[in-house]
């Protein structure tokens, strides 16, 4: 009897294995440039399990399971690849543990299935294609560009009825995504890192440009490659751009010596050969504007987030002088308000009791031609740059500043004007702001 089973398993993973091998190289001949990501896959077989999960570059599926379904499916080999391989590509499973794994797993499902059925590839076919084009229809009209980012703030920000997600769940799911989740047992297994997928991407971005013809007419592909490629940058790191070298009167250990000091104490009674040094250079922050575009998008909370981050960022390894002048300017089409900081309390103060003022059209002009006249009347002596948040809607000067500046945007937006070669254009994502930025 023993026997007989592990001959019918034979035949079972024999079959599996020549309908993934045969769908494996449909994806490759149809579309060339996902050669080098779809040989990274390897196929793990699961006696038991009912779905199918990824994990890094291996599939976990059990092949009779694969070959019950693909009797009533016959596209969903091809399917399985292309759907898992997408998700690796755009590493999908590198931020789940980042986000709300429900939304999570529904953005990204959707995405790459949008992708899937933009191609038009007839392999691919599943009986409930016709639904789920449906469905996605009805998505696009809350969400311009259906990128996995881009749907999982929607989802975040307005919402889902459990109907949706029901529906959402029994139209796009094709693999279980339990295995993104960091674990000990992953460790034991071979995957392909974070950077080498990253490789690979960017690869697809370039041959996708190269070969306009490999496209099957998909617009969302490249919008997902260009979104999982994007550099990411930590906000700490941006806010460097905005410190400078200062003296104050404090105790200099690293220019100290301590062994003449204390010679002199111990043989001269009490009086030190060398006196410590009572100033030290040190690199922070001390004059900034931080511009808030109060504009209707931008809303109260968002905000006193957005300023509570960048607060706590700056105070972060002592950034602060203890005499500091920083303006808060608050603008829609017309300067509300500028509130200035001058102690670390103030920046306290206006966290907790600041109020948010505005809400009107954006215009961005008026920032810059007030952040003159205070410098014309000599409020600031050295001025090192603008951080600007706003929703991008809005006039930008037409003159460079002598001063950086960074315009920083809630998410990307491929309708918004063109940030001025002269600034620096950084995403922060609204559901961590301060945590993760991209340029």
């Amino acid at each position: 009897m023993q026997y007989k089973m592990e001959e019918n398993k034979e035949q079972i993973e024999a079959l599996a294995d020549k309908l993934l091998r045969l769908a494996r190289d449909t994806v490759t001949v149809r579309f060339r440039f996902f050669d080098n990501a779809i040989s990274r896959i390897k196929i793990e077989y699961r006696y038991g399990i009912e779905d199918i999960s990824s994990n890094g570059n291996i599939i976990y599926i059990n092949p009779a399971f694969l070959l019950k379904t693909y009797m009533e499916e016959p596209g969903i080999a091809v399917r399985i690849y292309m759907h898992v391989l997408l998700h690796l590509v755009f590493m999908h499973q590198f931020q789940y543990d980042k986000m709300d794994e429900e939304a999570w797993n529904m953005a990204s499902d959707i995405a790459v299935e949008n992708i899937i059925l933009e191609m038009d590839f007839p392999a691919a076919v599943m009986l409930r294609d016709i639904e789920e084009k449906d469905a996605l229809l009805r998505i696009s009209k809350r969400v311009k560009s259906l990128t996995a980012d881009k749907l999982y703030r929607e989802f975040v920000v307005n919402g889902l009825s459990n109907d949706a997600q029901k529906t959402y769940r029994r139209l796009f799911t094709i693999d279980c995504h339990d295995r993104w989740r960091k674990t000990d047992e992953q460790s034991n297994e071979i995957m392909i890192s974070e950077d080498d997928w990253k490789k690979i991407t960017r690869r697809i971005k370039t041959e996708l440009k190269t070969f306009s013809k490999d496209k099957g007419g998909s617009e969302s592909l490249l919008s997902n490659v260009d979104e999982a490629v994007r550099e990411s940058y930590n906000y700490r790191d941006i806010l460097q751009r905005f410190v400078e070298t200062g003296e104050e009167l404090r105790l200099n250990d690293d220019e100290f010596d301590y062994v003449y000091y204390t010679y002199g104490l111990a043989a001269y009674g009490n009086i030190p050969l060398i006196e410590p040094l009572e100033y030290r250079e040190d690199k922070k922050v001390k004059e900034i504007v931080i511009a808030i575009d109060t504009s209707a998008s931008c809303r109260g909370k968002t905000v006193k987030n957005f300023i509570q981050k960048t607060y706590e960022m700056l105070m972060t390894e002592e950034n602060f002088f203890r005499k500091i002048n920083i303006h808060i300017i608050q603008c829609d089409a017309q300067i509300q308000s500028d509130t200035k900081l001058e102690t670390e309390e103030d920046f306290k103060n206006f966290i907790e009791h600041g109020e948010i003022k505005g809400f009107g059209a954006t215009d961005f002009r008026p920032v810059f031609d007030y952040v003159d006249i205070l410098r014309e009347n000599g409020e600031f002596e050295n001025l090192k740059g603008v951080i600007y948040f706003t929703d991008g809607y809005g006039i930008y000067p037409e003159r460079m500043p002598d001063y950086d500046v960074i315009f920083a945007f809630l998410y990307e937006d491929e309708m918004r004007q063109p940030v001025p070669g002269w600034a620096m254009k950084v995403i922060i994502e609204d559901s961590e702001i301060g945590n993760k930025v991209t340029e």
